[in-house]
């Protein structure tokens, strides 16, 4: 029988550390639901009682099927009793079945940031221990700063460890806090921490300052320790925590360690990575890190026309998984460094079928490197690039045609400035006038086009729920004859995005051809009807 490998999910506590997250309670509960349904065997959701929203989070019932909740805090105080502690009396009276206190393990900190003697710190930890496994909870110590205190005094260092475990903690949790344990170091610590505590109740907690989160988990796991702590997408403090969505699929997936351990995860449920890590960024309104092993846009992408022809040859000698096992998918992408194989791929993808000789191949090749000379980059403009091929390769309607266009900044009397925008469409040999105004020129022209949808009968029902996600501007060169890419995110109430770009020496020009593709693939996309 396999060993278990438990994975602790402390997205909802540690992750909140980070600068610029704040959850909501509506955000606690859709992360939450998410972790329990990928399998995750403890979710820390909070510190019942430190604010509001952690305390109503505890307050709900919750239903988990795969989870266990977890409630966060820290060893009782020198001046009362652990029964008399309301911080720990509020996480024993929470819905939490399990109860997770941090204690200090290095002997600097025990002098210098609680001021106590150390012999009083052990009392903390043993009485703290006591009473909340007296209450029928299970018990989790997390010994912070364990590796460094380790290293300044090893004798006190287990002595705190010893001090919840001999009371009979589930879990010990070696924390490296502030993440500059290396990965040699870790193995070598916790294979003499296993000779004092057993390894099925040791835990670690790797921080990535040092980028080796990841690694100093796996290895911790490989030294012995049977729990493992971390985040979705490596979120926390600093530079972040171990990155659930590294650990997971690695001790899933990779012989080292799916031969040996047991995970709670189903082969059904990994699939869920991707979709996992990327609502954390949908919840956080951020842009996600395209990346990331595993989950990432970009984990299976490829760029060089040899790499395509090999992969599609053999898809092992450039990806080290089949990205469909976490639910991403490869990505082929078209540039000036494309091969025909890129094209092709690229092509098959996106439903056009043609003949590996046809020549609009070739046309379609010399297209793209042509354009990507003068500034155009195709590598993450998925929505021009279908629309170019479409056009060259096979048939794409004809929609909107600008007839003209007129963008103003003026400063008012007030001082304020004023960006306006006139744009004339035709659709159906009807010439369209649209105006807008708006916080910028470009903005003005979006609203200008799309303020005035109505007009537009024919399109209007295809384009009312269009909308810009970003806006990012890039210039290419320098002096006088400078030129400017323009790159536009859009994305529609069916939830799925596309990016557009135009290059031009003028900023509007460049902004104005992004746009337009934008709406040429939105209205493509949807079916809508050419324009006679």
């Amino acid at each position: 029988m396999s060993d278990k490998i438990y994975i602790f999910d402390t997205t909802l506590r540690d992750g909140a550390q980070t600068q610029g997250v704040d959850f909501s309670l509506d955000d606690k509960e859709k992360i939450s639901e998410a972790l329990d349904n990928l399998g995750v065997d403890y979710i820390e959701g909070g510190w019942p009682g430190a604010n509001p929203t952690d305390t109503e989070f505890f307050n709900k019932k919750h239903s988990f099927s795969n989870s266990i909740l977890t409630a966060f805090g820290m060893t009782k105080k020198s001046d009362h009793s652990a029964e008399n502690d309301p911080m720990i009396s509020s996480l024993i009276n929470s819905k939490a079945n399990s109860i997770c206190l941090f204690g200090k393990s290095w002997d600097f900190h025990v002098d210098v940031a609680l001021g106590i003697s150390k012999d009083q710190n052990l009392k903390n930890i043993n009485e703290s221990a006591k009473h909340i496994i007296k209450s029928g909870k299970e018990f989790i110590f997390d010994a912070e700063h364990f590796f460094d205190g380790y290293k300044s005094n090893k004798e006190y260092a287990l002595s705190c460890i010893k001090s919840a475990y001999d009371e009979g903690a589930r879990w010990i949790v070696l924390c490296d806090t502030n993440g500059g344990t290396l990965p040699h170091e870790i193995s070598e610590i916790v294979t003499e921490v296993i000779k004092h505590v057993p390894g099925k109740n040791l835990g670690i907690h790797a921080h990535n300052d040092t980028e080796n989160a990841v690694a100093n988990s796996l290895i911790a796991i490989q030294a012995g320790v049977r729990q493992v702590q971390g985040t979705i997408n490596g979120l926390g403090e600093r530079c972040g925590n171990a990155n659930l969505m590294s650990v997971i699929p690695s001790l899933y997936l990779k012989n080292e360690f799916s031969k040996k351990f047991e995970i709670n995860i189903k082969d059904e449920n990994i699939k869920h990575l991707t979709q996992c890590s990327r609502l954390l960024d949908e919840i956080l309104n951020r842009k996600p890190n395209k990346h990331l092993p595993y989950v990432g846009a970009a984990a299976f992408s490829h760029k060089g026309g040899m790499h395509v022809s090999a992969v599609q040859k053999d898809p092992k000698t450039y990806e080290h998984i089949d990205p469909k096992k976490v639910g991403n998918e490869r990505n082929i992408i078209v540039s000036d460094q494309a091969g025909q194989s890129n094209i092709l791929s690229r092509l098959g993808t996106i439903g056009i079928d043609i003949k590996k000789n046809d020549p609009k191949i070739k046309k379609l090749l010399e297209e793209v490197k042509g354009r990507e000379f003068i500034g155009y980059s195709y590598d993450g403009a998925d929505a021009s690039f279908e629309l170019l091929a479409r056009r060259i390769v096979g048939e794409i309607p004809r929609y909107l045609k600008i007839k003209a266009y007129d963008v103003s900044v003026k400063k008012n009397s007030s001082g304020a400035i004023v960006s306006s925008a006139k744009a004339e469409l035709e659709v159906d040999g009807e010439t369209i006038v649209c105006e807008g105004e708006g916080n910028g020129p470009v903005n003005a022209l979006d609203n200008a086009i799309r303020n005035n949808i109505q007009k537009i009968s024919k399109y209007s029902d295809y384009l009312k729920d269009l909308r810009l996600v970003d806006y990012k501007v890039r210039i290419l060169n320098t002096g006088t004859e400078a030129v400017t890419r323009v790159s536009i995110e859009s994305t529609d109430s069916q939830g799925k995005n596309w990016f557009t770009i135009g290059v031009s020496p003028n900023i509007i020009d460049a902004s104005f051809k992004a746009l337009i593709d934008s709406l040429d693939y939105k209205l493509f996309k949807d079916n809508a009807p050419a324009s006679a």
